[in-house]
């Protein structure tokens, strides 16, 4: 991964599940968790939303805002927010420019096949726009927990 702590967020303008655009610059004076996702309405990706989802008044107290990303199209994340009642946007990349300029888009290996897909990976972004943490092994069932935890 070539980002590191303390430098500046990959700035981006992109579209959320409603078509709507969406952009880092909109969240300055705000604690962002971007958090990248593999697929919609998978069993690691479902969990991990749902902890967030749940957790959303704690981590709020603590000032985050959260958005998921993946490569999904609006439409697949209008069906996950539905199913699930996530309570945070999430960002459609389908022309993988956010999984690009974060670093996350990488060769993965399953049964013995390889294929390009996301490292599920969130970037903790300060008030200023500059990355303060990241977590390259994000728990899907305890993650709001690792965003607050500082570990």
């Amino acid at each position: 991964m070539s980002l590191t702590v303390g430098q500046a967020a990959p700035k981006f303008v992109s579209k959320d599940q409603n078509g709507q655009p969406i952009s880092l610059d909109q969240f300055l004076g705000q604690k962002v968790a971007l958090y990248f996702y593999p697929k919609d309405s998978t069993p690691g990706c479902t969990e991990q939303a749902c902890n967030l989802r749940d957790s959303m008044p704690v981590l709020q107290a603590a000032g985050y805002q959260v958005i998921g990303v993946s490569v999904d199209d609006e439409k697949s994340h209008q069906k996950f927010i539905t199913k699930y009642d996530l309570n945070f946007p999430l960002v459609a990349d389908t022309d993988h420019t956010l999984v690009e300029a974060y670093g996350v888009w990488v060769e993965k290996s399953m049964y013995g096949k390889k294929y390009m897909g996301i490292a599920r990976t969130t970037f903790l972004i300060d008030e200023e726009g500059n990355l303060s943490r990241i977590i390259e092994k994000a728990k899907t069932k305890d993650h709001a927990q690792q965003i607050l935890e500082g570990k």
